[in-house]
């Protein structure tokens, strides 16, 4: 007390105290009094992975797999306007000058820089702390993993962005200009190769956290997305020979179960969520169901004990489309989708399809302990395929698009080695929301979606819509390959 009491005084005779007034109470959390210890950082790394359970819980779905022809939304015309995740499934999201309102759109651009914010916190202090080397590459790894991460999302799905690699501290460290896609790819590259060099191999990692494989995997899909594919085929055959991945035997055992066989051993990466009451459940399968529907009706479906009626509109239902895409004899059909007749639906006779790959049952409404996949070792080998197919080792790739095929009771692909390895990815990672990412990188988006478009018109109760429903009239009309930047963050920076 007594020196903060003299600094005072020098203070108000005009001497410069910036540096030793910047004082923090020990017994409270901050910057200079938290990052200290191993536990500190074990929770701030926690932390940078929370904001994904938001987002695959409730917006990405519908800005990757809703706005591709995989899944389109279910027409409840007794409901008020729900225009929010229409407008991504109709491509009709209003903007004015590069920025827009929608609230999906806002949703996962904050929540992606949720992580990168935290991430930098970490790997700005992590150098300079007194802490076990290893749980120092460890948790630096993992930042990088996941700063890398949330930049790709970023620029695959809005372009231009402002690139923070440093903590916002002010307004104007909030108001960065928004930097190249080029920028930011070398950004994303050089953040993943930091964290192949730091992270563990996935037998030795903690469950659920990045590993090694993860950003080979991540750094080799950049590189697929940039046509770099022999750095991708690198990547992808260090990740095959590492001997810590395998296909599941049944394809329906990739995804994991309320409370067990999560992050088994086709699981690359994986979104994380227990259910119970601590905050970490998801509820992803019920944004996925059909409405209205009764309690009893979505008892049938999650076998929870106190199931409740749901209104509003159905959100990534299978369309005619998807399920047309499935062979004959696709084992991965039946695993992927699965038949519920709703009483009080205004469609047909209400027998609708919905993702069955996270249906489990669960014991209470809007908590479940699914886990999202993020990237799969069934991945890996498609991408495999298609980083040799494109540089022309058609004969070396065949045999990982096949052994793909024949875990889902097909035999060996035939005819065009490049569409077979597309339409490929299309059914086995149905509904892990990766139809729109492959839609813009393959350059088919606008030919596709305004086909679909079509046929949603021609045919609207094909597509959910009751009897005497049809489209609304600006559907289809604003097909592009980036969302509009969030027009509330615009009111902060300027550059937008």
């Amino acid at each position: 007390m007594k020196k903060i009491i003299i600094l005072l005084v020098l203070c108000t005779l005009g001497i410069s105290c910036d540096d030793e007034l910047t004082i923090f109470p020990e017994d409270s959390l901050s910057v200079p009094t938290f990052f200290k210890t191993e536990e500190d950082f074990t929770q701030a790394i926690n932390a940078t992975y929370e904001p994904l359970r938001n987002m695959y819980n409730q917006s990405k779905p519908f800005l990757t797999e809703m706005s591709s022809d995989n899944t389109y939304y279910a027409r409840n015309t007794a409901f008020g306007a729900t225009e929010q995740q229409e407008d991504i499934a109709d491509h009709s999201i209003p903007s004015d000058g590069g920025i827009t309102a929608n609230s999906h759109v806002t949703n996962v651009y904050r929540d992606l820089y949720a992580i990168i914010a935290r991430a930098n916190q970490i790997l700005i202090t992590i150098d300079e702390a007194e802490i076990d080397e290893t749980v120092r590459a460890n948790v630096k790894g993992q930042a990088l993993f996941l700063r890398s991460f949330a930049y790709f999302d970023l620029v695959q799905l809005y372009g231009s962005v402002p690139m923070h690699l440093e903590p916002v501290t002010d307004r104007e460290g909030a108001a960065l200009p928004l930097s190249t896609e080029d920028v930011i790819y070398a950004q994303i590259v050089q953040d993943a190769q930091g964290a192949i060099s730091l992270l563990p191999l996935k037998s030795i990692q903690e469950p659920g956290r990045a590993t090694s494989g993860a950003a080979r995997t991540l750094l080799a899909n950049v590189h697929i997305v940039l046509e770099q594919w022999n750095q991708a085929e690198i990547l992808l055959k260090e990740v095959v020979g590492s001997d810590q991945y395998m296909l599941m035997p049944n394809y329906e055992d990739a995804f994991s179960e309320n409370s067990s066989n999560k992050n088994n051993m086709e699981s690359v990466f994986e979104i994380q969520y227990r259910e119970g009451a601590e905050g970490l459940q998801g509820n992803f399968l019920y944004n996925f169901l059909p409405r209205p529907i009764e309690a009893d009706e979505v008892g049938a479906i999650t076998g929870t004990s106190n199931p409740q009626p749901i209104n509003g509109e159905g959100n990534n239902i299978p369309t005619p489309d998807i399920i047309a895409a499935y062979e004959e004899g696709d084992l991965r059909e039946d695993a992927s989708i699965q038949y519920v007749t709703l009483s009080e639906s205004f469609w047909n006779d209400g027998v609708y399809p919905i993702i069955k790959k996270y249906v489990e049952p669960h014991a209470l409404h809007q908590n479940h302990g699914m886990n999202f996949p993020v990237y799969r070792y069934s991945e890996v080998l498609l991408f495999l395929a298609e980083a040799l197919e494109e540089q022309g080792k058609g004969g070396e790739a065949l045999p990982y698009l096949n052994e793909v095929r024949a875990r889902a009771g097909l035999g060996d692909a035939t005819g065009d080695l490049e569409e077979a390895i597309f339409e490929e990815r299309r059914v086995e990672l149905a509904f892990e929301n990766k139809r729109w990412f492959d839609l813009v990188r393959t350059g088919r988006a606008n030919e596709v979606i305004t086909a679909f478009g079509a046929r949603v018109f021609s045919n609207p109760n094909d597509y959910y819509y009751p009897v005497g429903a049809e489209p609304r009239g600006n559907s289809f009309s604003n097909i592009r390959l980036r969302y509009a930047l969030p027009a509330s963050e615009s009111e902060f920076n300027p550059n937008f």
